[in-house]
């Protein structure tokens, strides 16, 4: 595989098709075993794989229909981790979610058979052979850091058992997703997204103090760090791997929980070494201007997200060729695409739209790129 650009993409999860759900719901009740669930994913990635090639899409996933989160998920698969309880779940404009939390138990290691490797594995015997490429999305290193220090007092604590000092949880954190992507890379994987709200909820100017680590570390701080966590979890990569980032502002059943531009993390994000291209979401006013991409390096693919993934009403595409033509003041217009904002479905609540809303919006994206470069 190359690094040559698709003027087109989307960020990956898509909506849970009803068979999956029944199938994940019995499975919770006993009714069907582990196998049995195995079975009715593998089937349902299968078909949605062939709908993405059919859709027109060069890159695919598997929808993330092995997941409850787009994020905790994998943290359960690290050593050191226990899947708990929460006292409650995250807040969101309108709504507060599930309970599912994470619970440092241990040192955190990487581990063999992690279930993003094994999922993987299905969806590559999936495009073996075909023009589409398989990619795996991973929430960042620095998404995993957060958690573990910004959830609640309890779960802190239990943070601060293992890891005292969080230089050592740094560490380790880094050094346990470096080894996570090596072993996708092994399993035949050459495009991984890291998917990434530390960067959106920073840009919050009321939020960000919820990472200060009990007011201990600026804003400035904060985006340093997290930057030196993604950046140490990306040396010495393979240079056939083509690594992005996705910058959300949460995607919650068609809820949001951040706001703001990107200009506050601008110098931090845009500048992390080992990253190839930046996915960004601008389908609302919350995201602010374009002007913060002109501190993306002129060699980086950025990647639109003009059309949000909340909503079923399409949008008008000479409005989203206007906005493209107005990014590249910023940024060439070869090194730009354009994408859906988020996934159709970051937990496996989705969001507000149906199964062929989804495909409307991808149509969207893809015809009118076409029109964009041709």
């Amino acid at each position: 595989m190359n690094k040559t650009l698709v003027h087109y993409d989307i960020v990956g999860s898509f909506l849970r098709p009803a068979e999956l759900k029944k199938a994940r719901s019995e499975f919770a009740k006993n009714k069907i075993s582990k196998k049995d669930l195995q079975k009715v994913e593998n089937e349902e990635i299968k078909k949605l794989v062939e709908k993405e090639e059919k859709a027109g899409l060069k890159i695919v996933t598997d929808g993330e229909f092995r997941r409850s989160y787009w994020h905790l998920d994998t943290f359960w698969g690290f050593d050191g981790i226990k899947h708990v309880q929460a006292e409650h779940g995250y807040q969101f404009h309108g709504l507060e979610t599930r309970k599912d939390a994470v619970k440092v138990v241990g040192k955190i290691k990487y581990k063999p058979g992690h279930p993003d490797v094994k999922a993987f594995e299905y969806l590559k015997s999936l495009t073996d052979g075909k023009d589409i490429i398989p990619r795996q999305s991973i929430p960042s290193p620095a998404q995993f850091y957060c958690e573990l220090i910004c959830r609640n007092d309890e779960l802190i604590a239990a943070t601060d058992k293992f890891y005292p000092d969080h230089r050592e949880l740094a560490k380790d954190v880094s050094k346990a997703y470096h080894e996570l992507i090596l072993d996708l890379y092994n399993h035949g994987a050459r495009d991984i997204k890291l998917d990434d709200c530390t960067w959106g909820i920073l840009a919050d100017d009321q939020f960000w103090p919820a990472f200060s680590e009990g007011n201990k570390l600026s804003r400035t701080e904060i985006a340093s760090l997290y930057q030196h966590i993604n950046e140490k979890a990306l040396v010495d990569l393979p240079a056939d791997l083509r690594i992005s980032t996705h910058i959300c502002r949460g995607n919650y059943s068609s809820h949001w929980a951040a706001q703001g531009g990107y200009t506050p993390v601008a110098k931090y994000v845009f500048k992390e070494k080992g990253v190839d291209a930046f996915y960004l979401e601008f389908d609302s006013k919350r995201a602010g201007s374009f002007d913060p991409i002109k501190e993306v390096p002129k060699d980086k693919e950025m990647v639109l997200g003009l059309v949000t993934s909340k909503k079923p009403e399409l949008e008008d595409p000479n409005e989203l060729i206007a906005r493209v033509k107005e990014a590249s003041h910023f940024h060439d217009l070869e090194n730009l695409a354009l994408s859906t904002q988020c996934g159709f479905a970051s937990t496996e609540e989705g969001n507000e739209l149906t199964e062929d809303d989804q495909w409307k919006k991808i149509a969207l994206v893809i015809n009118t790129s076409k029109e964009i470069w041709n």
